[in-house]
């Protein structure tokens, strides 16, 4: 008898989980995370993106969210419109957002209809350490409140319209790998703390309206890629260099840059180095030589002097070369 109903059981067990399949997942989703996800799909208007949001079902499972494997709290959101944009979404980034306690990555991309600022409520995400806002339509300020996010290890907000200047309390994140504040408007000084980041992140601000001379604090600091291309930058750049540094990439193209390449000592691990449309004199030094360099360009400058001969540098075309002063040697024409 007891054989009997125990395999009894085990059949209305069986024919219970063949009804209801999402049973045992619906326990994985924090039912505290999935009322503020569902609270983030109606601040933005309930866009067709998020339609895998049902509320009958497990937010584990949804589109755009990750779950720890053994808590089960979201420490993933990623909001993005990889396909053809969504004309209908039109909302601004919910402080909402700010409500899910364990998210490690958050990610705005290719939203052209998502606008408005950056909300502060953004600083409550304590663990987050990736924070991407790309290719949006979001305006205002760099929040200088971001430097609260201490564990970010990648910030991204280019490809927006942010104006305003750059706010110096970014250099007290202490743990980041790369800074991207290009295609914005933004205006103003590279700050000087940026000389004392902690850990010497990869650096991009290019395409933006940024002037002034480059802090002679940046000097200090063995970046691995720093780009300050298309903006309005004067001066002395020559600090960026130095034989005992291993940077690989330096483009400082499309500015009013003025200073004397002739004594420049390069990384040797350089492999892109961009100086076009500058207004930077002297020769080119024969240390190039000894680089392994795979994009050079050093047109619409002021150089001259003959090309030194060795390494990569015939291997470019004249595109990379002419409108200089009296640049000559190949692949430009021989020097008389």
């Amino acid at each position: 008898m007891a054989i009997t109903i125990t395999v009894f059981r085990l059949c209305s067990l069986l024919i219970f989980l063949s009804l209801y399949p999402s049973v045992s997942l619906s326990d994985r989703c924090n039912p505290k995370d999935k009322k503020v996800l569902l609270q983030i799909k109606k601040d933005l208007n309930n866009p067709y993106l998020l339609a895998s949001w049902d509320p009958d079902t497990d937010c584990c499972t949804w589109y755009s969210v990750d779950c720890d494997l053994k808590t089960h709290r979201i420490i993933s959101l990623v909001i993005k419109d990889s396909t053809i944009p969504d004309t209908n979404f039109s909302a601004q980034i919910p402080p909402s957002v700010g409500d899910l306690p364990y998210l490690e990555s958050l990610v705005f991309h290719n939203l052209p209809n998502l606008t408005g600022s950056i909300p502060p409520a953004i600083t409550k995400l304590t663990h987050l350490k990736s924070l991407w806002i790309f290719w949006t339509n979001l305006s205002g300020p760099v929040p200088s409140f971001l430097s609260q996010l201490k564990n970010l290890t990648f910030l991204d907000l280019s490809f927006n319209n942010l104006t305003g200047s750059i706010p110096p309390s970014l250099s007290e994140l202490p743990n980041l790998d790369a800074l991207h504040l290009d295609r914005n408007k933004l205006t103003g000084s590279i700050p000087d703390s940026f000389g004392s980041f902690k850990k010497v992140p990869n650096l991009y601000l290019s395409h933006n309206q940024l002037t002034g001379t480059i802090p002679a604090s940046l000097g200090k600091l063995d970046f691995n890629i720093i780009d300050l291309s298309r903006n309005k930058l004067q001066g002395d750049a020559s600090i960026l260099f130095g034989s005992n540094k291993t940077t690989l990439m330096i483009d400082l193209s499309r500015n009013s840059l003025t200073f004397d390449l002739t004594k420049v000592e390069f990384p040797k691990s350089l492999t892109n180095l961009d100086l076009n449309h500058n207004n930077i004199s002297g020769s080119l030094p024969a240390g190039l030589t000894a680089l392994n360099l795979q994009l050079f360009n050093v047109s619409y400058n002021r150089l001259c002097g003959q090309i030194p001969v060795g390494g990569e540098l015939q291997s470019f075309d004249i595109y990379s070369y002419f409108h200089n002063k009296c640049l000559c040697g190949s692949p430009l024409p021989a020097c008389k």
